[in-house]
């Protein structure tokens, strides 16, 4: 019995590692996030492993059985729409009932859209915090709060329609003048890294409306990134 948590491309499918396209052929089940565009990548890579949903909106109700099969000597593989399952998505519920269970997990390294943007970002990333998602509403003025100042590099998912939103938050709480890069389609055809002041991604942003997903990379306090250098600041 053992769980493989299983990264998938988060665009070019050739990003799928031989370890990875061996795996998700050898198990008895696949646990997808969404199971029609998981289909995508398994029929690029002729792979007929059955699929099963294990998302947001089942997950509570399908765990049990899950870990039931799995303690029957089954083999799974869990992976999500994009990038390393438990990261933004419900994986961590599975992995976690895995371990109070004594079921062996076995994680993949693999894809993720974090580490890219923090390395095309060209600020300092020898340390850094992942926020993921900030809070929509409830809890986002006193997260920023907090973060105000945070000397690691912060990054930040965000969706294109509140991406502008963000951005004021951050220049209203962390300075228009912090060094920041914003990194859309990682990995696919469109893929683009935009670089600046927090001010002037505003203004970009402004007169060219965001489409895509995106990592937003925010220089720490008090630390110097090397477009910053650079640019003799």
């Amino acid at each position: 019995m053992k769980l493989y948590v299983v990264p998938t491309p988060i665009g070019n499918l050739e990003d799928a590692s031989f370890r990875a396209i061996r795996l998700l052929g050898e198990v008895d089940l696949i646990l997808a996030e969404d199971t029609r565009t998981s289909s995508h990548l398994l029929r690029h890579y002729q792979i007929n492993t059955p699929m099963r949903a294990f998302h947001l909106h089942n997950e509570h109700t399908v765990l049990e059985g899950i870990v039931r099969e799995l303690r029957l000597g089954k083999k799974m593989a869990l992976i999500s729409d994009a990038g390393t399952p438990g990261i933004s998505d419900p994986g961590f519920l599975l992995v976690r009932a895995c371990v109070q269970a004594g079921i062996a997990i076995e994680c993949l390294p693999g894809a993720s859209a974090v580490l890219p943007a923090l390395v095309a970002s060209g600020l300092p990333i020898d340390r850094f915090v992942f926020e993921g998602f900030l809070p929509v509403k409830k809890g986002r003025r006193s997260r920023l709060l907090f973060l105000k100042d945070e000397k690691r590099t912060m990054a930040f998912y965000e969706s294109p329609h509140r991406l502008l939103k963000t951005l004021h938050d951050f220049a209203e709480l962390f300075g228009q003048e912090r060094q920041a890069c914003v990194s859309r389609e990682i990995s696919k055809i469109h893929e683009t890294h935009h670089r600046g002041t927090l001010q002037e991604l505003i203004l970009y942003f402004e007169a060219h409306p965001p489409k895509g997903e995106m990592v937003v990379v925010v220089e720490g306090m008090g630390r110097k990134s090397a477009v910053s250098k650079l640019n003799g600041d």
